[in-house]
């Protein structure tokens, strides 16, 4: 298919320059230079309801809490790769991967044909009765992780996940308060709506008994931050005197985690939850060695540390209202939630695993997302002598580790591995990193560009000297735009100042090329909107 920028499928040709602005229509004088990159795979035919009969539906039908993104939401059809198509047939690159879910591809071919014939053989039995699917795969995704780390809990989402390994802490350890960072999103369900930090997660009824929250190590947007903290091939723009391999910034936050064991909780405590890097509000990365010198401090009080790899759900104001070691110091665990799996699964790159990053080894990982392509499942890896405390009582769940969810899991693992993605998630997304640098020292208004592999944020402020986030309309004109021009990214942070770039793992360099080329006209047609005004 030709992949002109903004070229339909059957050939007609939409406006590029034109977008909203306030009472008035204003046509940009910046040219588009980007080139989408060709795709040879053609859609099918849209055949379902109009549009607008879509609207009227989701207006009726659906939980108004189930917001869009978009002032027109996008009504997609099909998906292949790295590309989304809508009912019209426009062709999207698709930054955001349903939310950090598609890891290899949309429909990719293998998880495709393998998810289809274990349909054609067993879609359901029960994880009372053996099928051989619940072993194998847990064979091989236990095999991933380091030692002690070999005993999985299969669920059906990321909340779930995070739900059972706060409740696996509590059971093991025998005590009950759990802390957690300040802009942490560990989930919607009551249980971890208490350690999930973000205000707007928030519905005024009783959640958190027993949760913490402690400062969040910004070293962009908190109290300290240098030119050395993160691991990443971009830095902040913050300047420091800090010698190699010490971090004064790291120090401080390690002072204000002290802290809050010292006032906040009791001298025992269940665990400690936290992202490797902080998907949902915004890719916020922590000083080096901080998440290490914290681990054992929790473990010092009896407590388990959570690594969340599993990152889920973002609100958007624009959204439519219709449419370790092993050893265990005084009971301790380590649960590591990586991310809700926006940082497993080789999408940082260097490894496999977000808390490899760390230098850690977690007492529980909890997974989600990516684990399956899309297909909803999640998983809880811990040690047998954690698991076992779980086997006190009944604990069941029906359709956790069903047949076809461990063949679509296992299909996933086999994608990342012969398609290469870890290496290509480290390649593409420094290479994302570093030319999105270029912009930040560019523009005034991008204030931070972090990551690391193709786990991306680009926060946007008024000026790098204040650092206020950019308004809300601001921000949504430049997204806007890029949607327009074909590219899908998402959004996060406490104010959604920050552009969240999470794509499928199989983007090239010339995606990214053309990525970066849309996000560049953008802001300069925004710089164009600021002047007129």
């Amino acid at each position: 298919m030709a992949g002109g920028l903004g070229a339909l499928l059957c050939g007609r040709s939409r406006p590029l320059g034109r977008v909203a602005f306030g009472l008035r229509k204003w046509k940009s004088s910046v040219s588009v230079q980007a080139k989408m990159p060709p795709c040879d795979f053609v859609p099918e035919k849209y055949q379902s309801y109009t549009y607008e009969h879509m609207l009227k539906i989701r207006e009726r039908n659906v939980f108004p809490s189930l917001l869009t993104y978009y002032k027109k939401p996008l009504l997609l059809h099909q998906g292949y790769m790295q590309w989304l198509f809508d009912y019209e047939g426009r062709r999207y690159l698709d930054l955001f991967a349903g939310i950090v879910t598609i890891s290899v591809g949309h429909c990719h071919p293998k998880v495709t044909v393998a998810t289809q014939k274990q349909l054609a053989r067993l879609w359901h039995t029960t994880n009372i009765y053996m099928h051989p699917s619940i072993q194998e795969y847990a064979e091989k995704l236990t095999s991933l992780l380091p030692d002690p780390l070999k005993v999985v809990y299969l669920t059906n989402s990321g909340s779930e996940a995070n739900d059972l390994a706060m409740f696996l802490a509590r059971i093991y350890t025998h005590n009950f308060d759990i802390i957690c960072f300040r802009g942490g999103y560990h989930g919607g369900s009551p249980y971890t709506l208490g350690v999930t930090s973000l205000g707007p997660y928030k519905h005024g009824v009783a959640n958190g008994f027993g949760s913490s929250a402690t400062m969040l190590p910004d070293v962009f947007r908190g109290p300290w931050g240098g030119s050395r903290c993160r691991d990443s091939p971009v830095q902040t723009i913050r300047k420091c005197s800090c010698s190699e391999g010490v971090c004064q910034a790291k120090d401080q936050y390690i002072e204000q985690f002290k802290d809050t064991l010292n006032t906040c909780v009791p001298k025992t405590i269940a665990g400690f939850i936290a992202e490797p890097i902080q998907g949902v509000n915004g890719t916020v990365q922590y000083p080096k060695s901080f998440l290490k010198e914290a681990y054992q401090l929790v473990r010092e009080r009896g407590g388990v540390c959570i690594a969340d790899e599993v990152n889920i759900v973002q609100l958007s104001k624009h959204s439519c209202p219709l449419v370790l070691t092993a050893s265990i110091l005084l009971c301790g665990i380590l649960i590591l939630e990586t991310a809700k799996v926006q940082t497993g699964f080789g999408r940082t790159g260097s490894h496999f695993w977000g808390f490899q990053t760390h230098d850690v080894v977690p007492d529980i990982v909890t997974m989600a997302k990516g684990i399956g392509n899309g297909f909803p499942m999640g998983a809880v890896v811990t040690t047998k002598e954690i698991a076992s405390s779980l086997a006190q009582t009944l604990h069941f769940n029906t359709f956790g580790g069903n047949p076809v969810a461990c063949v679509a899991g296992a299909a996933v693992l086999d994608a990342i591995e012969e398609d290469g993605l870890q290496k290509n998630s480290e390649e593409v997304g420094t290479y994302m990193l570093l030319e999105l640098a270029k912009l930040r020292d560019k523009f005034e208004i991008v204030g931070d560009v972090r990551g690391k592999g193709l786990m991306i944020g680009i926060e946007m402020v008024t000026n790098k000297e204040s650092c206020h986030p950019l308004p809300d309309e601001e921000i949504s004109q430049i997204w806007e735009d890029c949607k327009d021009m074909g590219v899908l990214i998402g959004r996060g942070g406490l104010h959604r100042q920050t552009f969240r770039i999470k794509p499928p793992m199989c983007i090239t360099k010339k995606d990214a090329d053309f990525a970066v080329e849309v996000f560049r006209t953008a802001l300069e047609r925004h710089m164009e909107r600021t002047a007129e005004k």
